[in-house]
């Protein structure tokens, strides 16, 4: 199977849970419910991880973040969070650059 930018992009959309700055670490966590954080993440800090995992690019565009990917990958639950071989082969690619898209909302 070969791995494209698209099935990569699709991978990043399907990953799971949701990820919150601790405040007293500093460290982001991952939980599966938004309730589970507790008091030391803020409620407008969390985010999908599959929003978490794109940063702002240039004129309009997003970037697949490798280094947000690796924050997800070293939590060592590939499976609950949705980590698949696309993510994976993506993250060993270090010779070629990370994905810029432009990103829109699909109602559906």
């Amino acid at each position: 199977m070969r791995i494209t930018s698209q099935l990569i992009c699709q991978a990043a959309d399907q990953l799971k849970g949701f990820v919150g700055l601790n405040r007293k670490t500093g460290h982001y966590i991952v939980r599966f419910s938004e309730d589970s954080f507790g008091m030391d993440v803020a409620d407008d800090g969390i985010m999908a991880a599959s929003e978490f995992v794109w940063g702002p690019g240039a004129e309009g565009t997003m970037i697949l973040k490798r280094e947000l990917i690796q924050l997800l990958m070293d939590q060592n639950i590939d499976a609950r969070i949705n980590i698949t071989e696309p993510l994976r082969v993506y993250m060993n690619r270090r010779d070629v650059p990370e994905i810029s898209a432009v990103r829109r909302l699909v109602s559906g």
